[in-house]
């Protein structure tokens, strides 16, 4: 008899969830996912990234079950099958005899911890308290500074938002109107979808009416306001949402980044959408272009702690160690960025971290090493006047707009350089 794709999904998700202890995000691990059925692919993939979510609940449950803690591949097995049961509504029985086969395919040490896993999960089925379990914490190296900048209440909302996890954001092309069930706009222009399935199956993809991209980051190319004709530069460019987005502007758009590869992927949105730019494989320290643009966007390397929501291995992947390396890259980036650019042109200046010392301090420090740079508030629509920072930058996260779904963590600031 075939086994049910469930349980290649559940195998899959387990490798998956593994792959982590081996310093392997779950988008880094398409290997695994190669020659399966589209359906098992996506429940893997869900079924990974909702027991990232909420791992810590389920061994807040599973403690109260076992005198200690077993080796890592069989509590793995044990996380997910909780999730499954507990927060995806799984049916216990089909759970549990999944479980306990899985764990006896982990070899002599599995096939001992296999009464252990059906008893322990046997009682698991019964517990009645997940939904009053608080949100996972994030990672000590990054809480502590967030609580720090945000408060605890914020960093609770915040927690929450990350379990929660994150709608599919549209932008459209100007003029774009897909017609998408269950679509709904966003006050900043975005389109929402609240349920997932294969995106190149939705109306409008085709003809590139629109591109994939979280309502917080594009943001950044609304507060350049980048205008038809105007060269811009795009320095870490790639994915390519925002140069999407500026040569639908009708902007003259140079976007560099050091990977080919991942250029590769904006040359074909670009023809997807029919849009045009120019693609340089440079590290943007290198490159100089042949006149100075009008304006620059930066979307800077960083920590992408602002991503957990829709990356929930990341809290698992770090552990803070690079915070200080890529803090002093981004300041030798935001350099560079203000020589290309010509006097009196405006810079935007991005990342996607929760953290304060990748937003609002590098600019206070670019201020003072800058004299004649000034940060300029972008009138923006469907900003709230409170995501606006003392400083003039928008600093954005995940606990806002809670009832619309949230939204990244972002921090966005506009720069004028001096004449």
């Amino acid at each position: 008899m075939a086994k049910p794709a469930t349980d290649d999904a559940r195998k899959v998700a387990l490798r998956l969830i593994a792959g982590l202890r081996e310093g392997q995000g779950l988008s880094d691990q398409s290997a695994a996912l190669r020659g399966l059925p589209v359906s098992v692919q996506a429940r893997a993939m869900r079924l990974a990234a909702t027991t990232l979510r909420h791992r810590g609940r389920a061994d807040a449950v599973l403690e109260g079950f076992m005198s200690r803690r077993p080796p890592a591949p069989v509590q793995d097995v044990l996380q997910l099958a909780t999730v499954e049961m507990l927060e995806l509504g799984g049916a216990a029985h089909g759970v549990v005899d999944a479980a306990v086969n899985l764990t006896r395919g982990l070899g002599r040490k599995g096939q001992a911890a296999a009464g252990m896993v059906n008893a322990v999960l046997r009682k698991v089925a019964g517990y009645e308290g997940w939904a009053a379990l608080p949100p996972q914490h994030l990672p000590d190296w990054l809480r502590g500074p967030v609580v720090q900048a945000y408060g605890e209440t914020a960093v609770r909302a915040i927690e929450a938002a990350h379990q929660a996890g994150a709608p599919l954001d549209l932008t459209l092309r100007p003029g774009a109107a897909p017609q998408i069930e269950g679509a709904v706009a966003l006050p900043t222009g975005s389109l929402r979808l609240a349920a997932q399935g294969q995106v190149s199956a939705l109306p409008g993809f085709e003809d590139g009416q629109w591109w994939v991209q979280d309502a917080a980051a594009a943001l950044a190319v609304r507060a350049l306001d980048p205008q038809p004709g105007e060269r811009i530069a795009d320095l870490c460019a790639a994915p390519g949402g925002k140069t999407l987005q500026l040569a639908a502007a009708g902007a003259q758009v140079t976007a560099v980044d050091i990977s080919k590869s991942r250029l590769a992927r904006l040359r074909e949105n670009l023809a997807r959408t029919g849009l045009k730019a120019e693609l340089v494989a440079s590290d943007v320290l290198a490159w100089q272009p042949e006149s100075a643009p009008d304006a620059v966007l930066l979307d800077a390397p960083c920590s992408a702690t602002g991503t957990i929501r829709r990356h929930p291995d990341l809290p698992f992947l770090r552990d803070g160690s690079g915070i200080a390396e890529l803090i002093a890259l981004q300041a030798r980036l935001l350099d560079h960025a203000l020589m290309l650019l010509k006097p009196g042109g405006r810079l935007v200046y991005a990342t996607c971290s929760l953290l304060p010392d990748e937003g609002e301090e590098q600019i206070l420090d670019a201020l003072a090493r800058h004299p004649g740079l000034a940060v300029e508030t972008a009138e923006l629509q469907g900003v709230e006047a409170g995501w606006v920072s003392p400083g003039g930058g928008l600093r954005l996260r995940p606990d806002y707009w809670p009832e619309r779904g949230g939204m990244d963590g972002f921090y966005i600031a506009r720069l004028r350089k001096g004449r």
